[in-house]
């Protein structure tokens, strides 16, 4: 399916922002698309061209998506110089957006990069959304969709960042890991963290556009026969996946890492409160690999794939609380 595609930047000719509409994918659709996934038999909805929206802070504007968006001098693709956003939208509506535009800004505040103000990315946002909703309104139901933001310094010497949204379908292998579970292996991440958290020039905790190291991570896993990467320390302690954090579960306790030289994860922050609410204790604190092996499950969460529980770490089965993670998945609904 294309791809919907908005960019904060300027043009000319104002069009009428699109009515919003709903669009919930149910659990019993999500299981229908499994299955339709799993038989081999899935169904694609022809779409219309990919859409262009420039914005500016005085309306939005359509122009020819064959217009030029990223130059080749962009310090961006030459160096990942550079942030973003990623969330999953459902009912028009994308989750956890505030926290997720907060995080944006401080990522790009570790970058010393200027943005636009957020209501132009809000906006890109919502334009996005609506263009998608209107696409599937003849569907028996609209997918869920990754919306993600970027932002880059821009050309080299220009001091002009160049920033845009885009949207696209899960992907289904995030489909399936939430029913189905994840084959991981565990990675060496090269430092322990008392020797980042003093260095801020090694960007911790900023989600930027350099992902080099997370996406070989992923090669290593895909060689090795699994879906994704838990990163340790070289003395053992768990830090996160390369686009995910981390969740063990040992009876009606929830812990996570601390966030010191990891990314602070919306999903796992907000699982974490409801947890709490729910009655469990919960918990930021040191674990080790080993930890892995004897939990009552561990899961790794996301914005996009929300919650998907590990069903084996290095070749080894673990154990997988099955109602547990039925039980954690309500509490991200």
């Amino acid at each position: 399916m294309a791809p919907v595609t908005a960019y904060v930047n300027g043009s000319e000719r104002a069009i009428e922002a699109h009515q919003m509409f709903t669009c919930r994918t149910s659990p019993a659709g999500v299981r229908a698309e499994i299955a339709t996934l799993r038989n081999g038999m899935r169904q694609t909805t022809t779409m219309t061209a990919p859409i262009l929206v420039l914005l500016e802070e005085d309306g939005a504007y359509e122009d020819d998506f064959a217009e030029p968006l990223i130059h080749a001098d962009d310090t961006g693709v030459l160096r990942g110089d550079g942030v973003f956003e990623a969330t999953l939208a459902q009912d028009g509506y994308a989750r956890d957006l505030e926290e997720h535009m907060a995080r944006l800004y401080r990522s790009a505040a570790m970058l010393d990069l200027a943005l636009p103000d957020k209501s132009q990315f809000e906006a890109a946002i919502a334009k996005v959304l609506s263009i998608w909703t209107m696409r599937h309104l003849d569907d028996e139901f609209v997918p869920d969709l990754v919306v993600r933001w970027y932002a880059t310094r821009g050309r080299e010497g220009a001091d002009s960042p160049v920033c845009w949204a885009t949207g696209a379908p899960v992907p289904p292998d995030m489909e399936l890991a939430r029913l189905e579970g994840m084959r991981v292996i565990t990675l060496n991440r090269g430092f322990e963290v008392e020797n980042v958290i003093d260095s801020p020039w090694l960007l911790p905790g900023a989600k930027s556009l350099s992902y080099g190291i997370n996406i070989a991570g992923y090669r290593e896993a895909k060689k090795r026969g699994a879906e994704d990467v838990i990163f340790v320390t070289p003395s053992g302690r768990v830090l996160e996946g390369p686009t995910s954090n981390v969740v063990i579960k040992n009876g009606r306790t929830i812990s996570a890492p601390p966030v010191e030289g990891i990314l602070d994860g919306i999903t796992v922050e907000r699982l974490l409160r409801t947890a709490a609410a729910a009655g469990f204790t919960v918990e930021r604190r040191v674990f080790s690999r080993d930890e892995l092996f004897t939990a009552d499950g561990v899961w790794l969460t996301s914005s996009v794939r929300l919650l998907a529980p590990v069903t084996h770490i290095d070749g080894e089965r673990i154990r997988f609380d099955e109602e547990g993670s039925a039980e954690l998945a309500t509490m991200l609904d």
